[in-house]
């Protein structure tokens, strides 16, 4: 098991965005929902996602941990 970083929402949605070619859909709520051309995710507005919702958020969105914590580390 590999040690994520903490990480909030802005700053997924700004990775997502910038690096999965993600595009903002709509709000629901809380949630912002966000869309590629295969997958839509929604992702809460918090301070800091909790760490199972947000290794699921990856999963969904194709996204290795490994590749994200290079992306955060470097």
């Amino acid at each position: 098991m590999t040690n994520l970083p903490r990480v909030s929402s802005r700053e997924l949605i700004k990775y997502l965005t910038k690096f999965k070619n993600f595009e903002y859909d709509r709000t629901s709520g809380s949630h912002h929902i966000y869309k590629n051309n295969i997958t839509r995710v929604s992702i809460p507005e918090r301070n800091e996602i909790g760490i199972g919702l947000f290794r699921k958020i990856l999963q969904e969105c194709g996204v290795s941990e490994e590749e994200f914590k290079r992306y955060w580390f470097r």
